[in-house]
């Protein structure tokens, strides 16, 4: 048992890679999709219906509305493809699956936004946490310039 969560604990995203998402909110996921031999990010931007699994095996099942047919997605967030998810919109939703969704149409598919000082300190941690994970993709590359730049000298010598 111990050698699978030692494979899960190294596989899985850091801690702080994650924002909190829930039930009802609107997020953004930001997929790595494969086209022939090139990669692209695709955004895919819906309501979050259903959250299951625990640990790396977490999934978000997010729906959103195409040319008045409903598309779903099951996004593994453990998954080294999804490279993002941003929330756009708080839900205010009282059930734990919004299964019910997938019968409406329209207007009717709305979810009422949840608002007040609660969001607003999700809202400066997860914009602390971005820039918190910029700074890190900054030192990143420096480094990687310095090492860079020795090795050259290094050539040059």
């Amino acid at each position: 048992m111990q050698l699978i969560q030692t494979i899960e604990n190294e596989l899985k995203k850091p801690a702080g890679a994650l924002p909190a998402v829930h039930v009802g909110d609107t997020v953004e996921v930001h997929y790595l999709i494969r086209e022939g031999d090139k990669e692209r990010v695709q955004i895919f931007t819906g309501t979050i219906l259903a959250l299951k699994g625990r640990g790396i095996r977490r999934s978000i099942t997010v729906r959103r509305i195409v040319q008045g047919e409903g598309v779903e997605r099951i996004f593994p967030l453990h998954s080294p493809r999804v490279i993002d998810i941003q929330v756009t919109r708080r839900g205010d939703v009282r059930r734990s699956k919004l299964y019910y969704l997938r019968d409406r149409v329209g207007k009717k598919t709305r979810v009422k936004e949840l608002l007040g000082e609660k969001v607003r300190q999700g809202r400066a941690a997860e914009k602390a946490r971005r820039e918190n994970q910029a700074a890190q993709a900054n030192q990143a590359a420096e480094a990687a310039d310095i090492d860079q730049g020795a090795d050259q000298e290094a050539v040059e010598a």
